[in-house]
């Protein structure tokens, strides 16, 4: 008989193995397994856990971990990942492990100064980013407005709408790694002359490939509050050039939202001005990553991963508690997210960065982005309403628990791996030295929330049952919890 030659991804005799949902497997099938040449898939959804808990592990090398111990993380990070609690972004799953030079991070922000080398050096990066697999944000609030003079060609400048839409055009003609299209996020800064065409541009057509949101000033809110006028300033210049009546413009950001989903908020002064900018010495923050869940400053880069919490609840679905808190296995939770934070900070010595420019700016604060997912489903387990006090309650309480363990979790790995290397700069730096900058962050887990069986991130749920249509392919999907509701009635 013949032996079976064991390969690199060849899991362990006697590992578990995980549980994957009919659209888990369609989905992994698709984008995330490996593909011999001719396009069949030779990869499972375990062994593929198994090639990125180890091809993660390895980072321990750098901090000194022996042989035996690095096994025992492998295993670790194994049974994390297989058992759907965590879930890292999908281009850890997609490329760790495989030697193909794409990063593992999905988020990264890129800067842009007013003039065309910036502006086509950013869309060079760009298309490299979005080639490895991850996504862009960039703040065009520098670009000079529309009409402006450009002195060295005695022309004037078209504005940062009219750049966007060739950022918009590189992005359409690459898929991230082969498998995803391209995502970026475009900020203007609500006090930028071209503000209005900027608010408008998603329903005059030209952009696709962006989301789009207004960095939303203080000085701006108030101004509405009092049904007053603002100053828009030229970027170039930093003169004031001519006022807008704030109440008409925050009624025209409402409308455009509501007809395209565009733009968005991006309340700049209270990024910069809370733990979200921490290391405050290196500027502002301008820009967020392509979903907005993630500051950063230029050419930094963060990778983010998710717990379900459906794993973590003690009691059978449907019963009902006065102390929900009581509800969830708090222990198993904290032993999770230590774990999955180390996760996370060993992918930032893994990952091989596009450029050598982001590889510094990352590793300078080191941030990791640790969220959750399967919220809504975890309140139907529980029998709350999304709506309720007792949702919010019970909220505010975990993501306070989630926040504080995973600080806990830095400042543990800061006493064998050093604290993070701006951390002399930093809001934290009187405090227990912190090995990551920031920690959380709430993701809307697209994609990991259908491999892991869940709802995604903290969203209520988009329908009891609902067709899911993307690249050619669809995929039905029926309330678990309305099942199990019928199956009673019945």
């Amino acid at each position: 008989m013949a032996v079976k030659k064991k390969t690199k991804r060849s899991i362990p005799r006697g590992w578990p193995h995980g549980k994957w949902s009919q659209q888990a497997k369609r989905v992994l099938r698709e984008r995330y397994l490996i593909k011999n040449q001719k396009g069949k898939v030779i990869e499972s959804p375990d062994e593929m856990c198994y090639r990125v808990a180890k091809a993660i592990a390895q980072s321990e090398k750098n901090f000194g971990i022996s042989d035996q111990k690095l096994e025992k993380v492998i295993w670790r990070f194994y049974k994390l990942l297989v058992s759907g609690s965590f879930l890292p972004n999908s281009p850890t799953l997609m490329n760790a492990g495989l030697d193909n030079s794409l990063q593992y991070s999905a988020c990264f922000v890129l800067p842009i100064e007013d003039s065309i080398e910036s502006i086509f050096e950013a869309i060079k990066r760009a298309a490299l980013i979005h080639k490895s697999g991850g996504g862009t944000g960039f703040s065009f609030s520098k670009l000079r407005s529309k009409g402006s003079v450009v002195r060295s060609t005695h022309g004037v400048a078209s504005g940062p709408v009219s750049f966007m839409r060739v950022f918009d055009a590189a992005t359409g003609e690459i898929k991230q790694g082969g498998r995803r299209r391209g995502a970026n996020m475009g900020i203007l800064r609500v006090d930028h002359p071209d503000i209005l065409e900027f608010i408008n541009c998603k329903s005059e057509g030209g952009i696709t490939n962006f989301n789009i949101s207004v960095a939303i000033t203080n000085e701006f809110m108030k101004a509405v509050e009092r049904k007053r006028k603002y100053n828009l300033i030229d970027p170039r210049t930093g003169e004031k050039v001519r006022k807008l009546d704030a109440s008409n413009v925050f009624q025209e950001i409402v409308k455009q939202a509501w007809k395209t989903g565009d733009p968005g908020l991006f309340f700049i002064d209270n990024a910069n001005a809370g733990s979200a900018n921490p290391v405050s010495s290196m500027g502002p923050l301008e820009s967020t990553n392509p979903c907005g869940e993630q500051t950063l400053y230029s050419n930094e880069s963060c990778n983010l991963g998710s717990i379900n919490l459906l794993h973590f609840i003690k009691s059978k679905p449907g019963r009902r508690s006065k102390d929900l808190g009581k509800r969830i296995n708090w222990e198993k939770l904290a032993k999770t997210i230590h774990l999955a934070v180390r996760f996370l900070d060993d992918i930032i010595e893994a990952t091989p960065y596009p450029l050598s420019e982001i590889r510094q700016a990352t590793r300078l604060n080191r941030r990791v982005g640790l969220g959750i997912m399967g919220w809504s489903d975890l309140l139907f387990s529980l029998g709350i309403p999304y709506n309720s006090g007792e949702a919010r309650k019970l909220g505010r309480e975990t993501m306070k628990f989630v926040h504080d363990e995973a600080h806990l979790a830095s400042q543990n790995l800061a006493k064998n791996r050093g604290s993070f290397p701006n951390f002399r700069k930093s809001i934290y730096k009187d405090g227990i030295p912190l090995h990551n900058a920031t920690l959380t962050t709430i993701a809307p887990t697209g994609s990991i929330s259908i491999i892991a069986g869940c709802s995604s991130g903290i969203e209520p749920a988009f329908a009891l049952a609902f067709k899911h249509k993307a690249n050619g392919r669809e995929l039905l999907f029926f309330n678990t919890f309305l099942k199990q509701q019928r199956k009673k009635m019945v």
